[in-house]
C-alpha cells in the first residue's frame, strides 16, 4: 500500500548562486543581495519553469535563523514579491535548523495531502556573510540546546562537536582510515562543484585537493580534530521547487515526464537536551532513512543516487553509513574507494553537497530535493549521472543539529 494516499509530485527545481568565499563575484566589503532577493529569485527561477503561476496555491519558506544573521523575521510575508498573484496567499515559514530546508519539503507535500492545496511552491533560504565567523558560529549553535550546552562549548561550537565525532571514529576505527576517507569526501566534493556553475567551490583550481584535505588539524586555531577544509561553507543562496497533485500538474502545465513522483519520506526527532547516543553513528539520520525505505517499499540497493548533509566530511562520511550503503565503521574506506563518486556505485552529492555546493543553512534541504529530482528526470546538466531503468530511486537526507531533525525523502522517475 502506497505511503501518500495520492499520487504526490515534485517539478520545476531552482537554486540560486551559493554566494561566499570562493567565488569570484564574492567580496565581504561590499554589498551583496538580501534575504528578500534570494525569496525572489529562487522562486522567480522556478514558475519561470511552469504555466500558469497564478494556479499556486500557497507557499513554504525554510528559513534557519535570519532574525540574528539578517534582523529579518516574519520571511513568509515576502512570497507575494515572487508573484503578484501570490498576494494574499498563505505562506508558513518552517525552522528545523539546518534542515529547514527539508521541514519545507515535507510542509508543502502534507499541506497538499491535506486537500488544502494542489500546487505548493517551496522555498529554502540563509544569508550568513552578515557577520564574522565567529559571530555566525555562536548563531548557529542555536541549532542545538543553546541554555544548556552553549556556554560551556567551543567559540567555534558546531566544528567542534563534529571534530568530536571525527576523534570518536579515528579512535574506534583508525585514524589513518578515518582521516583519509574524510580526506576523498572532500575531494569529491570539489570536483563535483567544479561541473557545478552555481557551487560555491565552482572557481576552485587547486590541483592538489588530497593534499590539501589532509592538512593537519590547528587547535590552537580551530578544532582538534578536523580543518577548515572538512566544513562545510558559510553561504548565502536559496533554493525552491513546486509540489503538486496530479491535479496540480494540470494547472500549472506540467506534464509527468517533466515531474518527479515523491514515494515517501522519514521524518525524525531526536531529544535536543540529550547528547548523541553514539558519536560514532549518525543514529536519527539511519532511523529516518529506515522509515523512508519501508513507507517506500524499496531497499538501498534501489538508489541510483544520493544526496547527504554533509556539513563536515566526517558527517558525509556517518551518512552514508546512516543511509546503509556502507556497513557501520565502513563508510571512510567505502568513500575512499570510490563509490560515492559520479562513476561509482552510489553517486553521492553529485553537485558539490554542502562542502562543494554550499550550505546556505535554510535552503540546503531543498537544494538537496532539487538535485536528486534533477538527476531522476535527466535534467542535471554536467552533474547528470547515470540513472538505472532498474533502480529508478533516489533519495535526500537532510540534518538538523547535531543529528537531531532529520528528514529522508524518496523520489522515482514516472512511469
Amino acid at each position: 500500500m502506497p505511503f501518500f494516499r495520492k499520487k504526490i509530485y515534485a517539478c520545476a527545481g531552482f537554486n540560486t548562486v551559493s554566494l561566499g568565499t570562493g567565488r569570484k563575484e564574492f567580496h565581504p566589503k561590499k554589498p551583496r543581495p538580501g534575504i528578500e532577493h534570494y525569496i525572489k529569485e529562487a522562486g522567480l527561477g522556478t514558475i519561470g519553469q511552469i504555466k500558469n503561476p497564478e494556479n499556486i496555491d500557497e507557499g513554504v519558506i525554510g528559513n534557519f535563523i535570519a532574525e540574528r544573521f539578517c534582523k529579518q523575521g516574519n520571511l513568509g510575508a515576502f512570497f507575494p514579491i515572487v508573484h503578484e498573484t501570490f498576494q494574499y496567499k498563505p505562506c508558513t515559514r518552517v525552522e528545523g535548523a539546518c534542515d529547514s530546508g527539508g521541514l519545507a519539503l515535507v510542509v508543502s507535500i502534507k499541506t497538499i495531502l491535506a486537500d488544502l492545496a494542489d500546487v505548493v511552491l517551496a522555498i529554502g533560504v540563509e544569508v550568513q556573510n552578515s557577520v564574522k565567523a565567529v559571530y555566525g558560529a555562536d548563531y548557529l549553535a542555536a541549532a542545538d540546546w543553546y541554555s544548556g550546552n552553549r556556554k560551556n562549548g567551543h567559540a567555534y561550537f558546531f566544528p567542534d562537536q563534529f571534530s568530536q565525532r571525527a576523534g570518536a571514529c579515528f579512535e574506534k576505527f583508525g585514524k589513518e582510515k578515518v582521516r583519509t576517507g574524510m580526506a576523498q569526501w572532500y575531494v569529491n566534493a570539489i570536483e563535483n562543484a567544479r561541473k557545478n556553475p552555481k557551487a560555491q567551490e565552482y572557481h576552485n583550481t587547486n590541483p592538489d585537493l588530497y593534499a590539501t584535505a589532509m592538512t593537519p588539524p590547528n587547535p590552537k586555531a580551530f578544532c582538534e580534530h578536523i580543518n577548515v577544509f572538512d566544513c562545510s561553507k558559510v553561504s548565502d543562496g536559496g533554493s525552491a521547487m513546486i509540489f503538486a497533485s496530479e491535479e496540480g500538474l494540470k494547472k500549472i502545465g506540467v506534464e509527468k515526464k517533466d515531474a518527479v513522483e515523491v514515494i515517501a519520506y522519514g521524518q525524525v526527532q531526536e531529544n535536543l537536551t540529550t547528547p548523541p547516543p553514539d558519536l560514532t553513528k549518525n543514529t536519527t539520520c539511519e532511523i529516518a532513512a529506515k522509515y523512508a525505505y519501508e513507507r517506500a517499499g524499496i531497499k538501498q540497493k534501489d538508489l541510483s543516487v544520493l544526496d547527504v548533509h554533509d556539513c563536515f566530511t566526517i558527517a558525509g562520511i556517518l551518512a552514508v553509513e546512516a543511509a546503509g550503503l556502507a556497513g557501520y565503521g565502513e563508510g571512510a574506506d567505502f568513500v575512499k574507494d570510490g563509490n560515492t563518486k559520479a562513476d561509482g556505485i552510489i553517486p553521492t552529492n553529485t553537485t558539490g553537497g554542502l562542502i562543494g555546493y554550499g550550505h546556505p543553512t535554510g535552503a540546503s534541504g531543498v537544494r538537496q530535493a532539487v538535485d536528486v529530482v534533477h538527476q531522476i528526470s535527466g535534467k542535471a546538466g554536467d552533474c547528470q549521472v547515470n540513472i538505472s531503468t532498474d533502480k529508478p530511486f533516489g533519495m535526500m537526507s537532510s540534518m538538523g543539529g547535531n543529528d537531531k531533525t532529520v528528514v529522508a525523502m524518496i523520489f522515482r522517475k514516472c512511469e
